[in-house]
């Protein structure tokens, strides 16, 4: 059992009947404290929660019902379906992000949120390509819970999927250039829609689809975030699709 602060906020509504809750959320704070996260969280003019906060230390704080619908997804999408705080359950998790000093996630922490997500896990039909940053279902906005997230040892632990190792080979892909086109991209194309992400199924690389990249780039392929697909990012969006489906192996 994880040992729970029950600190209600009061930023919630009801979920619309008949729809599942199918998508987990992972976030990072963004805020200078988690005191600070947690108070926002709680404050009725924010407008903003999650149903769930993890403190740096470990300690596991219960904010919305996960019946009610929590106010943390805003415009997103995944796998076909939009406004995902219709059916996600979120969790923010305490770290001062990208514009505060984004650092690694301490022992404590991640201990809890495992603990966390395979209790959720337990209590609803997740699929584990559903276990998403916020960064993935809204590419052009967020880069939470970011690159520095253990995403690797929580595939480890049963909660989502990791592409494993990618083989020496790979490195020596040429990445594909701005502004290319043909059978190379429209295939990296067809494998990020194949994950869930929204992104049109034919065009060169431009701006949008690096957007994509990086988003992608942060949860499953971390040695770089600049959205350049080389040959490790494209072997690992082979991978994940390839898990996804049900398959040992990529394409």
């Amino acid at each position: 059992m994880i040992p729970i602060i029950d600190t209600p906020s009061p930023n919630h509504d009801a979920r619309p009947p008949g729809v599942p809750i199918d998508v987990l959320v992972l976030h990072y704070t963004g805020m200078r404290t988690g005191e600070e996260a947690l108070a926002r969280l709680r404050d009725p003019t924010a407008k903003v929660s999650s149903h769930w906060l993890v403190e740096e230390d470990g300690r596991v704080f219960a904010l919305v019902p996960e019946e009610r619908r929590a106010w943390h997804a805003g415009v997103s999408f995944w796998r076909g379906r939009v406004l995902l705080n219709d059916r996600s359950i979120g969790i923010e998790i305490v770290n001062p992000g990208h514009d505060w000093g984004y650092r690694p996630f301490p022992e404590p922490q991640i201990a809890a949120v495992i603990a966390l997500c395979r209790d959720i896990l337990a209590r609803h039909p997740v699929r584990p390509i559903d276990v998403v940053a916020h960064s993935d279902i809204a590419p052009d906005r967020k880069r939470d819970p970011g690159e520095l997230f253990p995403w690797a040892r929580l595939a480890a632990a049963g909660v989502g999927l990791w592409p494993g190792e990618a083989p020496r080979a790979v490195d020596e892909v040429p990445p594909l250039t701005p502004g290319e086109t043909g059978d190379g991209v429209r295939a990296l194309r067809a494998t990020l829609r194949r994950i869930g992400y929204r992104v049109a199924p034919e065009g060169p690389v431009d701006e949008a689809l690096t957007t994509v990249l990086t988003a992608f780039q942060r949860h499953w392929a971390p040695h770089r975030t600049d959205g350049v697909a080389d040959g490790r990012t494209r072997w690992a969006a082979g991978r994940v699709a390839a898990l996804a489906e049900g398959r040992g192996a990529g394409p």
